[in-house]
């Protein structure tokens, strides 16, 4: 294999939450009078940290989001999620051929830990990530596009980052890794190829990530 360390976005990668967050998003901005479609929060949001939303109400509207915004949409997603949310399928099957590989691999997500942590608790895929694989923009300063997020896991985990694989379904989290100088392969199972076009190669299907990380 040519990497020492796989590196696994959460949203949209490991756990199949896009769907539910960006149709939460959408939701609750328009109930507090920012009309957002479903579509508009996939092209504007997806794979971005929290303070990207409230910058771009601002930069749109001049208004601020209440101070509350972010606790009240997590706990509403958290209770999505508990109902609805599944892993993405496939991917267990990848994180257990690299195990056998004994190929290290964690999370680098612009979530928070808590959302990480409900996401992979509640599909059954905690287990195996330690805490000590699971990284989050809370952990650095800037989050995706910058790419301090994965260069802070490349380090913590004792990689250099040219030796890094990153698995990337958002145009912000490709950015990221590129600028990280990281090989990205892209996911483009809810994302237009177009919109990952930095990564070296694009897939859309778990089953076809083994392959491209082997050859």
């Amino acid at each position: 294999m040519r990497y020492d360390l796989v590196i696994f976005d959460n949203d949209g990668v490991l756990v199949d939450s896009e769907p539910i967050s960006n149709r939460m998003l959408a939701e609750y901005l328009t109930e507090l009078g920012h009309p957002t479609t479903y579509e508009d929060s996939i092209r504007d949001f997806m794979g971005s940290a929290m303070h990207r939303v409230h910058d771009l109400i601002v930069e749109r509207t001049g208004r601020r989001l209440p101070a509350d915004f972010d606790e009240t949409f997590h706990r509403r997603v958290f209770e999505a999620f508990r109902r609805e949310l599944k892993p993405v399928p496939g991917v267990a099957a990848v994180l257990e051929e690299l195990e056998a590989e004994g190929i290290p691999y964690c999370v680098a997500s612009s979530g928070s830990h808590e959302r990480i942590r409900v996401g992979l608790g509640t599909t059954g895929l905690y287990e195996r990530f330690t805490e000590e694989r699971i990284f989050s923009s809370q952990d650095v300063g800037r989050g995706k596009p910058a790419p301090d997020l994965f260069l802070h896991a490349a380090r913590v985990m004792g990689f250099a980052p040219e030796r890094c694989a990153v698995v990337e379904d958002s145009p912000l989290g490709v950015e990221a890794a590129v600028a990280a100088g990281m090989d990205v392969y892209g996911f483009t199972a809810m994302t237009p190829p177009g919109r990952l076009a930095g990564a070296r190669s694009l897939f859309g299907d778990m089953a076809e990530l083994p392959g491209l990380l082997f050859s």
